[in-house]
């Protein structure tokens, strides 16, 4: 909502062995769907089998069988810390098998590093070891930072600053960079979860927002406001170097990366009405990019070079997706009443956290843009908007 205000774990160490491994391909959108698993459990610790079948289900990438005839059969032994898990075929071929630790208090984590191991060898992606950051509306001027796992489960509140902290997005090393809001100005502040601590960023006179860190995690792309135009800056994370990208009496917000670092794509109304423009991070040219609706705002660009944006469609917004490989250039994935927001790209490239606002109250989402299938991330008393969803725990 922040453009309208504008305008007006380490991984645990798993051994494995593979039998007869191949790959399967899923696709979006008349491709081949997601195969079917029947999980029969991990016996021997029914914490990490309940966390491990809520992973299998959560993570988007199986269909979960209620039968033993499914496209895949996966199940498991845990004793003295250490689990065994199993993956076969219909025919009963072994497919994964392999041995992790499930250390004490950290059952959770070890039923993440299993799930997405499994995905990594059937689909080359993972998602479980992620985390989701977003702003809860905790009173009439008050927002704060929280973040929570991919399935929104173990919610952590971050700040108390009783005031409006905004904009989320992760740094690499799981931090946190937001838009904090003070009498006279914004600050840019960076939350480091391990340790709690908190440092200001970027205090310039005037507007700091929009915070959003390169994939190498050395700049920023943000907007400023400290000449008397909001405009497009680029900062060092660790120093003063600050660079400006862009230069008129437009209005520019919300600026993402693209996965090589080496171009931005932002909102600007340079043409009239909010849409997004992509420009190499040396500078350049601005390009437009054709998208859908009357305005397009909030982008997230993906690792695999889609780019997820809200589209005016009518009164309301929505989330639509342009895809720069130009396989499927333009979809709309979410055809549902309220206003849809704020998408951020999962690391799998797949699904999307956003904002839903219907009636006055705010929501988050889990949107599959192959499927076009969703899922509330959880329920809350709290208005809710600003998703990000980090990269993997490293």
């Amino acid at each position: 909502m922040i453009m309208k205000k504008i305008f007006i774990s380490a991984a645990a160490l798993i051994l494995f062995s593979i039998a007869g491994f191949s790959q399967i391909k899923v696709t979006g959108f008349g491709g081949q769907g997601n195969p079917t698993l029947y999980f029969k459990g991990v016996s021997g610790d029914a914490e990490f089998s309940t966390k491990v079948a809520s992973d299998l289900k959560n993570c988007g990438w199986f269909d979960m069988a209620a039968t033993p005839s499914a496209n895949y059969t996966a199940e498991g032994t845990a004793s003295g810390g250490t689990a065994t898990i199993t993956v076969k075929d219909s025919t009963g071929a072994t497919k994964v098998t392999f041995n992790m630790p499930v250390p004490q208090g950290k059952t959770a984590l070890a039923a993440d590093n299993a799930v997405d191991y499994i995905l990594k060898k059937f689909f080359e992606v993972q998602i479980c070891s992620s985390k989701i950051a977003f702003s809860g509306q905790t009173s009439a001027a008050v927002k704060e930072i929280y973040y929570c796992d991919f399935d929104g489960s173990n919610i952590v509140k971050a700040t108390s600053n009783n005031t409006l902290s905004v904009e989320p997005d992760w740094m690499p090393g799981r931090s946190i960079v937001y838009t904090m809001y003070g009498k006279m100005h914004t600050d840019i502040v960076e939350y480091q979860v391990s340790s709690k601590r908190s440092r200001s960023l970027c205090q310039f006179p005037g507007l700091n927002s929009c915070a959003c860190v390169s994939p190498d995690g050395r700049l920023m792309a943000l907007i400023l406001s400290k000449d008397r135009e909001v405009e497009l800056y680029l900062k060092e994370i660790n120093s003063k170097a600050l660079r400006r990208m862009t230069n008129g009496k437009s209005v520019e917000a919300s600026p993402c990366w693209s996965p090589d670092g080496g171009k931005l794509c932002y909102v600007s109304d340079s043409g009239g009405r909010p849409n997004l423009y992509v420009i190499s991070t040396g500078g350049g040219t601005p390009v437009k990019l054709q998208t859908l609706g009357s305005e397009s705002v909030t982008p997230s660009w993906s690792g695999d070079n889609k780019i997820a944006y809200s589209a005016k469609m009518g009164r309301n917004y929505t989330i639509a997706v342009l895809d720069l490989k130009g396989k499927d250039p333009q979809r709309i994935i979410i055809q549902a009443a309220g206003d849809w927001e704020n998408p951020s790209w999962a690391p799998d490239n797949r699904h999307i956290v956003c904002s839903k606002t219907l009636n006055g109250k705010s929501t988050l989402y889990v949107v599959d843009t192959f499927s076009g299938k969703m899922r509330q991330l959880f329920n809350s008393s709290m208005n809710l908007s600003f998703p990000a969803w980090s990269g993997l725990a490293k």
